[in-house]
């Protein structure tokens, strides 16, 4: 299924059978914000204007929105990839972080062409 990202904030989209629409929610905060439609068309509209009400609504309300994620990831891998890894960025003159963006940024767009 399509996925939906907008403003930085992701959407999980299922097919509710019974009720024969698309629903979907954003991921990745603990607020709760929903949406749906009756196409993916309707749906992506809906996503859109769920997003914008959110942000507005914590404007009136002065609270900071929650944004999905920090930029951060704190990963314990085997001593052979860490190894592997490092050299592999050094072979390519870059920091592990960057060698690691690279790799990450690629597996996310082929995840997100498929």
């Amino acid at each position: 299924m399509k996925n939906l990202n907008y403003k930085g904030y992701v959407a999980s989209i299922e097919f509710d059978q019974e009720d024969q629409i698309y629903v979907g929610h954003i991921v990745g905060i603990n607020d709760i914000v929903g949406f749906h439609g009756k196409s993916m068309q309707e749906l992506e509209i809906a996503f859109k204007e769920s997003v914008d009400n959110y942000l507005a609504a914590c404007y009136k309300l002065g609270q900071k929105p929650e944004k999905t994620y920090s930029g951060n990831i704190n990963l314990q891998v085997p001593i052979e990839i860490h190894a592997a890894v490092a050299v592999a960025a050094q072979a390519n003159g870059i920091s592990i972080n960057q060698w690691a963006t690279q790799i990450l940024e690629g597996a996310v767009h082929q995840y997100f062409e498929d």
